[in-house]
C-alpha cells in the first residue's frame, strides 16, 4: 500500500511541535476531531498523520481508544512502513547489540527507541519474547513474527502479550508459543554466571537484562560483606554479590517459585553455601529484621515500579521513601546502600531527594558514589524523556557523630 492510500489523521493547529521536535506521540487531545473524527479510524490502522495546514508529516498507527491515539513510524511523505521498513529497522536494532554483547542475550527491539513503538523483543539465544504493546503492533503480528524470522536465526518465539500496557489499548492479554518449542526456563548468562529464568511464567519476559551492568558493578562493592538482596526475583543482584566476595548473601522474595529457582541459580554457580533465600513481602521482613537488631553491610533495593501512571505519584514516593528508610535502619556504620527506580514518573532529582530525607531523618550522612541506568539495549530516545525510566544509586551511609 502507498502512503497515499492511508487515510489523513490532520491535527490541530501548533500540535504538530512535538512531532516536528523528535517525538513519536499524538495524544487524543491534538487531533482536529471536526476534520477527521477519531471514530472513523480502526484500532491498529495506518494513517498519514498531517499538520494542521495538509503537510505530511509522516505515516503512523492509529488508536482511538488509547489517550496515545497516535505513533509515528516514519517521517515525510515519501516513506511508509512495510515490511522492508520493519526488517530494516530490526536489522538495525541487531547490528547495535551484536557490537556490544558477545553472548545473544539482551533486549533486541526497545519499543521508540529502536524506532519500533509498542514493540518489546528480549531474545535468549535462539528463543525470543516478543511483547506486542499497542493495537498497532498488535495488527502486524504476523509482519513481525515473520521478519524476526527472517532476520535471526530463530528456534522459537513466545508471545508474552499481558502486560499492562495492552489493557490500555482496549487489547486482551495473553501468554502463547507463536513458532517453534519454547522450553519452560532457558540459561542466560550474564557476568560470567549462569542463570535459569521462566519465560512464559516469569516477571515481564522472564528475565531484566536492563540492571545487567549495575549487577556486574555491585561485584566492586561486595568483598567480605554481608549482603541483604531485596526483591531479589532470581538472584540476578545477589549471585553476584556471592561471586564478588560476600561473606553471606541474604535473598528476599515474595515468590515462593522464584527463590526455588534463586537456589537452583546458587548451585549452577557455585555459590549455594553463601546464599540464603527467604520468603516475604519486602516492607515486612524490614520490620522484621530491624526489630531482632539484624545489620548488613550492603542492602540492594531493586522493587518493582511503585509508581506506574502519574495519579499514583504520591502513594508512590511514600512506598519508595519508607522502603529507603528502613533499609538504611539495618544498614552498618559505612555500609553501603543500592537503589534503584524503574519508575519513570519517579525522576532521578525526586529519588536523591528522598535518600537524603531518609538519611537526614536517621540522623546518618549519606554519600552518592556513582550512578546506574539502564543498559545500552534499552537506550533512550532523546525527544521522548518516558524511554529513560531506570535510576540507580550506588550510596555510602555512615552514622553522624554524637
Amino acid at each position: 500500500m502507498h502512503t497515499m492510500d492511508h487515510p489523513p489523521l490532520i491535527l490541530k493547529r501548533n500540535e504538530e511541535r512535538r512531532l516536528r521536535a523528535g517525538h513519536l506521540w499524538v495524544f487524543s487531545n491534538e487531533v482536529d476531531t471536526a476534520r477527521t473524527p477519531l471514530d472513523g479510524f480502526e484500532p491498529g490502522e495506518l494513517v498519514r498523520i498531517l499538520a494542521h495546514n495538509g503537510k505530511v508529516l509522516g505515516v503512523g498507527y492509529v488508536n482511538p481508544r488509547s489517550l496515545i491515539c497516535a505513533r509515528l513510524l516514519t517521517r515525510g511523505e515519501s516513506h511508509d512502513f512495510d515490511a522492508g521498513m520493519l526488517r530494516r529497522r530490526i536489522e538495525q536494532a541487531l547490528s547495535l547489540r551484536e557490537v556490544l554483547f558477545e553472548e545473544p542475550f539482551y533486549r533486541l527491539i526497545h519499543g521508540e527507541s529502536d524506532l519500533l513503538p509498542g514493540l518489546v523483543v528480549d531474545r535468549y539465544d535462539g528463543t525470543l519474547v516478543v511483547q506486542l504493546n499497542t493495537a498497532g503492533m498488535d495488527r502486524m503480528q504476523q509482519m513481525v513474527l515473520d521478519a524476526l524470522e527472517e532476520v535471526l536465526l530463530t528456534r522459537a518465539i513466545l508471545l508474552r502479550n499481558d502486560s499492562p500496557a495492552r489493557e490500555l489499548e482496549g487489547l486482551d492479554r495473553h501468554v502463547v508459543t507463536a513458532f517453534g518449542k519454547v522450553p519452560e526456563t532457558v540459561e542466560v548468562q550474564e557476568g560470567g554466571l549462569r542463570f535459569l529464568a521462566p519465560l512464559a511464567s516469569g516477571q515481564k519476559t522472564g528475565w531484566f537484562f536492563d540492571h545487567r551492568r549495575n549487577r556486574t558493578r555491585l561485584r566492586d562493592y561486595a568483598k567480605e560483606r554481608r549482603v541483604l538482596d531485596l526483591f531479589s526475583y532470581l538472584g540476578g543482584w545477589g549471585l553476584q554479590a556471592a561471586a564478588g566476595g560476600a561473606h553471606q548473601v541474604q535473598c528476599v522474595d515474595s515468590s515462593q517459585d522464584a527463590l526455588e529457582l534463586l537456589q537452583r541459580n546458587a548451585a549452577l554457580n557455585g555459590l549455594e553455601s553463601k546464599v540464603e533465600t527467604l520468603q516475604g513481602d519486602a516492607f515486612d521482613v524490614l520490620k522484621e529484621l530491624r526489630a531482632g537488631g539484624a545489620k548488613f553491610d550492603l542492602v540492594v533495593l531493586d522493587p518493582p515500579a511503585f509508581i506506574k501512571r502519574r495519579k499514583d505519584y504520591k502513594s508512590g514516593l511514600e512506598a519508595y521513601r519508607r522502603l529507603n528508610q528502613m533499609a538504611l535502619q539495618v544498614l552498618e556504620d559505612e555500609g553501603i546502600l543500592v537503589t534503584a527506580s524503574c519508575s519513570w514518573h519517579l525522576q532521578e532529582k525526586d529519588l536523591t531527594d528522598l535518600l537524603r530525607r531518609s538519611a537526614l531523618y536517621l540522623n546518618r550522612d549519606l554519600q552518592l558514589l556513582e550512578p546506574g541506568s539502564q543498559g545500552p539495549d534499552h537506550p533512550v530516545h532523546p525527544a521522548i524523556p518516558e524511554t529513560r525510566y531506570l535510576k540507580c544509586w550506588f550510596c555510602r551511609s555512615s552514622m553522624m557523630p554524637d
